[in-house]
Order: structure tokens, then sequence, then C-alpha cells
């Protein structure tokens, strides 16, 4: 065995549960485990840190499940870069993987967890040395690196349990928590920006929630931010809504099983065929970027754009590619009277890039996480399918699925993306992607709880979900 398999093979891993079925209580009980973890871990503050530039991207932290300024600084980030450029490689040829095999299967998830660490340290040592997280006097960066390294792997590792241990995938899980914590704060938080009571008349600040915000600014007579705060709830509840609907969308085929007559299924396909793992990895690489032309702009390096203000500090994104990637918000804009044609243009493009990466992502992973026609048509035939009054081949059964697969997952793709950045110009009341991306995940998560512990949860689980 080459030194190269010698190194992915023998990687640190969470062990794997003996049962080959953990029951709805064990699930339950590592995931709110690795969930409290995750909030705790967000909590405690690097110790040493001086400037911590990146503060006030709230976006990116949100996408990125990381609480900047914490041990956790680092986030997703370097899990969901290193499955993106292992993803491309194998797309493109440059790296083959067997992945109808264990070796291949086993090949490919090794090296993706060598290039999470490689990437965990490249993106500590970013952060650091271009200020965007910079030590304090007398601090050694290597001390803020080290922090940041430990962090990351954490959340490897810790993705990792939810994985094997819990209900669908870390990753998934830190970026809902996120996100639920952000919309529940943005929407009933009484709290001003001044860090008071809003009814506290020594406050001196606009309520951070939402419903607060309508009545402070009844009170004062702004109606037009009255307008602005309803337009916000208005736009999160219709992606909600229509995110749910498309979430419940399937395609349903009918098959039989080829030994017993008279006894088949229906194999549903979904609608969104990927399911939200397109957005993840396309709002993950935009998250980056924006974030590394923040960095490069702190270091006089602005090649990628400037921000609204000219420095590092500014909040919005003034010129260069990023400003075209960072989204604008047409709502507000109507509302206060303040769109121009180039605002329009920019929303379009906003779109365009997000239609365009979910589908070669949504692609990519159909083709890379065994979602393809051919694995499918395999896993069919080994379970004793055949589609009625033909005989069993997978051949056949590949090419009925080739007719709906392929459509499937581009269509869901285009919706997919086109939803969430939707929903980042029209003001949701958190980001946009998020939102959508949680509102998926909880869907996804709700149909596989149903699904496979219909019968071994609690009675009132049961009756919630539904069974």
């Amino acid at each position: 065995m080459s030194l190269y398999k010698r190194i992915i093979f023998n990687l640190p891993e969470v062990a794997k549960p003996l049962e080959k079925k953990l029951s709805f209580k064990e699930k339950l009980k590592w995931t709110l485990i690795i969930l409290v973890v995750f909030f705790a871990l967000g909590l405690v503050p690097l110790y040493g840190l001086g400037k911590n530039g990146l503060s006030q991207f709230e976006f990116l932290s949100i996408i990125l499940g990381a609480e900047f300024g914490s041990v956790i600084s680092l986030g997703i980030g370097p899990l969901v870069t290193a499955s993106i450029l292992l993803q491309l490689l194998n797309g493109a040829g440059v790296l083959k993987f067997d992945l109808t095999t264990q070796e291949g299967k086993k090949e490919f998830q090794g090296l993706q967890k060598l290039m999470s660490i490689i990437f965990v340290f490249f993106e500590a040592v970013v952060y650091v040395l271009t200020g965007g997280l910079a030590p304090a006097s007398g601090i050694s960066p290597l001390i803020i690196i080290f922090q940041l390294f430990l962090g990351g792997i954490l959340i490897m590792f810790m993705d990792e349990v939810v994985s094997k241990w819990g209900f669908g995938s870390g990753i998934s899980l830190f970026i809902a928590a996120g996100v639920s914590k952000t919309l529940v704060v943005r929407l009933i938080s009484p709290m001003t920006t001044a860090g008071q009571l809003f009814f506290d008349s020594r406050s001196g600040g606009v309520p951070v929630g939402a419903i607060p915000g309508i009545i402070f600014q009844l009170q004062q007579g702004n109606l037009q931010d009255v307008m602005l705060n309803i337009s916000e709830i208005a736009a999160t509840v219709l992606i909600f809504v229509i995110a749910v609907y498309a979430q419940s969308m399937k395609v349903e085929i009918p098959l039989s099983f080829g030994r017993i007559r008279g006894h088949g299924i229906r194999w549903p396909l979904s609608f969104i065929y990927t399911s939200n793992i397109p957005v993840i990895l396309v709002a993950a690489l935009l998250a980056n970027v924006q974030l590394f032309a923040r960095l490069l702009e702190n270091v006089s390096l602005p090649l990628l754009g400037r921000a609204a203000l000219g420095t590092f500090a500014g909040s919005t994104p003034d010129s260069g590619i990023i400003l075209w990637l960072y989204p604008p918000r047409l709502i507000s804009l109507i509302i206060r009277g303040n769109l121009s044609f180039l605002d329009i243009a920019h929303a379009v493009a906003y779109i365009l890039f997000f239609i365009a990466g979910s589908i070669i992502f949504s692609i990519f992973w159909m083709r890379t996480a065994g979602m393809d026609a051919r694995s499918q048509a395999k896993q069919m035939v080994n379970s004793g399918l055949q589609i009625p009054g033909f005989r069993r081949d997978e051949r056949v059964l590949e090419s009925l699925l080739n007719r709906y697969i392929t459509p499937l997952t581009v269509m869901g793709a285009i919706t997919v993306g086109f939803l969430s950045a939707s929903a980042d110009i029209s003001g949701a009341l958190t980001s946009g992607t998020g939102l959508l991306l949680t509102v998926m995940i909880i869907y996804k998560l709700y149909e596989d709880i149903a699904k496979q512990h219909a019968m071994d949860m609690n009675p009132l689980f049961r009756k919630f979900m539904g069974e």
C-alpha cells in the first residue's frame, strides 16, 4: 500500500455504532449533545484576540455556521471548501474514484478529510495574517492560529458524530441552528441596537426584532419603516411556504417485485432531487469569496473589489466582483423609492449566478453521491425490483430513470437557486439562503425521522410527526 493510501486510510475518525440501526432516542441524544456543544463553543472567545474585523459580517457567519471571534470562527467553511474542490476534481476527471466499491468510497472520504484538515489550517492562517482576527499586543499570531485550528478540527469531528450517531449531517445541523437563532432574534427580540429594551425611555435605539420594531415605528409615526418590517416578515413567510411546497413535490415510478406477482411499490424521486446540497456549496463558495475579498482589501490588495467605505470596515461592496455577488435589497429600495436600472441588473446577475452554481454543483453531487441513474438502477435490481411488463434488466431501469433523474436534477437546482437568490434580494428576516437551507434541512430531517423511526419513537413525538 502506498504512503498516500496509508495516510488517508488511517486518519483519526469517529467510530461507527456497532448496532446496524440506532434507536430514535439514541440518535436524538447525540444530536442534542452536539447541538449544545456547538452553541457552547460559539460562546468561547479566542484567547488573546485583539481586533475582530469579521464581527460585522453576519451573513457570512450564518452561511458558514460560524461565530466570528470564538474558537469556531472557521465554522464549516473548510469542510465545504474541501468538498467543493474534491467534487470539481472528480467531475473534471483529474482525480477518479470508483464510488461503487467500498475501497473507492473510503479513499474519497479519506482524501476529503485530509483536504479538510489542510483547509482548516490554511484558513486559520489567512484569517490571522490578513488581520481579520488580529492578535492583541504581545500575543503571538500562532496562539490564535492554534485555537482556530483546534476549533476547526472539533467542528469536523462533530460533523462526523452527527452523521454516524445522529440525524442528518453536522454541516446541515450547524447551518439550521445558526439560522434559527438569528431568525428568532430578528423576529421577537425586544433589545435595541444600543443594547437596551426598546420600551425603556433610555434605550436610544431601534429594536432588533421586527415585531417590536413595528410597535416602535408606529409610536414614532415612521410608516415607511413599518412597511419595511412588514415586508421582511412577509418575505420570510412566503419563502418558507414555497420552499416546503417545492420540497414535498415528488415523481413516483411504479415498480414491481419480480418474484412476487401482484405486489409492487412506487419509487419516489424528489423534485428537488439533490436536496439542499447545491445551495450549501454555492452559498459557502460565495461566502468564502466575499470574505477573502475583504481580507485582501485589508492588506491593500483589493483584487476582488472594495467595500462601500473604501476600507475593510465597510459593510457592503462598492466595486469589483464582490459587488455583483452581494444581494441588493430590492423591496427596501422600492419602498424607499430608490430603485434604479442598475439595481435590477444587479439582482438579475445575482439570481443567474445562484442558478448556474446550483445546476453545476447539483450535477456533480448527483454523479458523485451515488444518485445517478446507473447507481439507482443497480440499487433497485439488488432489491428485487423491476418495471412492470419488462424483464429484470439493470439497463432497462437505467434507461427509464435517465428520463427523470437528469431533468429533475437540473429543474430542482434551478428552483432552489432561484428561491435562494430571491429570498436574499427580498430582504427576509435572516439570510435568504440560510432561510431556504433551514427549511429544506428541517423538512428532510422530518421525512427521514418519520420514515426510519415511525415505530420506535415516543408516542408524543409520533403524534407530533403525524404518524
